[in-house]
């Protein structure tokens, strides 16, 4: 029986084989996941836009009535994270600077004073019994994550190295809020700059989520399991959309 990273493999194999994707191709399938990756990540920290609202407002400019205008910025600004993902496709790094745009991208129509800054206070994670790291601290520890991304990325299979890159970022927790979703564009990012597609998680998976993340602290391997099968759904979705038939695992 195949293990999950087995799987992927397979899948992967018969996503590279359409490849290229380019033209409007291309521009549907970041449309797609643009939608999908900005909602599910954004109801995940409970913002209660549906997956279509979400539409209307991303590709349509409309807004919605009844729902929060907080949660229209958090779905118009996740989207312009979003697209700013693909601009570092190319050099394949992942560097301090493009840790705090996205921040500011995403949290400038929240709180443009802590918008691509890191916090000034302490702050815990709900519920959970492990502290984050300390003020002073945020520097220095952002500064060793993307030593780490430099150098020891390549020891790992893409997906294991974007599952730890999201639980790195989260037990940093640099920002005053919008942590979850700078660790999910980040993991993302990684994902698509190794040519794999977005792993998404819907928030019907939160509690499974959470609990795996507080896991890590003890034991990253189940969390690693979790956003295999998250990027495993994507490849087997990707394959559907364009009528390809799945692979037999």
């Amino acid at each position: 029986m195949m293990g999950p990273f087995e799987k992927l493999e397979v899948y992967q194999h018969c996503i590279n084989e359409l490849r290229p994707f380019e033209g409007e191709m291309l521009k549907q399938i970041r449309d797609f996941y643009r939608v999908g990756l900005t909602w599910t990540s954004n109801a995940l920290e409970g913002n209660s836009l549906t997956e279509s609202e979400t539409k209307v407002i991303i590709e349509d400019g409309l807004t919605v009535g009844g729902r929060p205008l907080r949660d229209m910025y958090e779905a118009v600004d996740h989207a312009k994270a979003y697209n700013q993902m693909f601009t570092l496709l190319d050099h394949k790094e992942i560097v301090e600077k493009d840790i705090l745009y996205l921040h500011q991208l995403f949290y400038q129509n929240i709180d443009m004073d802590f918008a691509g800054k890191y916090r000034n206070i302490p702050v815990f994670i709900s519920g959970s019994d492990y502290p984050v790291s300390k003020v002073e601290e945020i520097p220095y520890e952002i500064e060793a994550l993307c030593k780490w991304i430099k150098t020891e990325r390549n020891k790992y299979h893409p997906v294991e190295f974007a599952a730890i890159l999201h639980k790195k970022f989260v037990f940093i927790h640099p920002f005053k809020d919008g942590n979850g979703r700078v660790a999910r564009l980040l993991m993302n990012t990684a994902l698509i700059q190794d040519g794999y597609l977005p792993a998404l998680i819907p928030p019907i998976l939160r509690a499974e989520y959470i609990a795996l993340l507080e896991k890590t602290h003890r034991d990253d391997e189940a969390f690693i399991d979790f956003i295999a099968s998250r990027e495993l759904e994507s490849q087997k979705d990707f394959l559907r959309l364009l009528q390809v038939p799945l692979p037999k695992v």
